[in-house]
């Protein structure tokens, strides 16, 4: 029993230690991450810390698995339910842009900050970030050709296409509200996202 009892605690130690790098991360970038840091954010030792992980890049990469997660499970299990096709594409739209206006990491969308910080860098980490981007965009093309087959898209649709489209207006949400400072950038991608989608009662509404 003791040694089950270790074990959730380490379990639950390793999953604060993720939950603050994550939204360290999210305004730092995971380069920004620090061992010292999160050992003090967290009252642990470096020496707990790196216990859970081994090295610097272990812990990114952790914290990249515990967001992708977060993001799944934000996103892509509430619509999963949905019919197939424009519906669920629908649902994923409604849950994206939910996530986005209101993200459980201080950054926003950790997702889209860990894109723009490693699209040009080489190793584990860009290598993990790129596997989980291009499950999502194969997610949002089979959905795309399901709406196509049923007749809710034209059959000239290029499923790419408005799978990277939807990518991108989701990824321009957060610099579209820091910066440029709209607060209903998430109520206007998801309008686009309709837009996209050829939904024009949804736009107008």
């Amino acid at each position: 029993m003791a040694g089950r009892r270790t074990d959730a605690e380490a379990r639950e130690t390793r999953a604060t230690i993720l939950a603050r790098a994550a939204d360290v991360a999210s305004v730092d970038g995971l380069e920004g991450l620090t061992i010292g840091r999160l050992a003090a954010d967290v009252g642990l030792s470096k020496a707990g810390v790196l216990g859970h992980f081994g090295t610097k890049e272990g812990l990114q990469l952790a914290t990249l698995e515990y967001a992708s997660g977060l993001f799944r499970a934000r996103v892509w299990e509430p619509a999963a339910d949905a019919r197939p096709g424009i519906e669920r594409l629908l649902a994923i739209c409604r849950s994206w842009t939910s996530y986005i206006s209101d993200p459980p990491f201080r950054g926003g969308c950790f997702m889209a900050a860990a894109a723009f910080e490693f699209d040009d860098r080489v190793g584990p980490v860009h290598e993990q970030l790129a596997r989980a981007l291009r499950r999502w965009r194969r997610t949002l093309v089979a959905e795309v050709r399901t709406a196509i087959e049923d007749g809710d898209l034209p059959a000239d649709t290029d499923p790419e296409i408005v799978a990277f489209a939807l990518d991108s207006l989701a990824v321009n949400t957060n610099p579209e509200r820091g910066i440029q400072d709209t607060a209903s950038a998430p109520e206007l991608t998801l309008r686009a996202m309709h837009w996209v989608l050829g939904r024009t009662a949804e736009v107008a509404a």
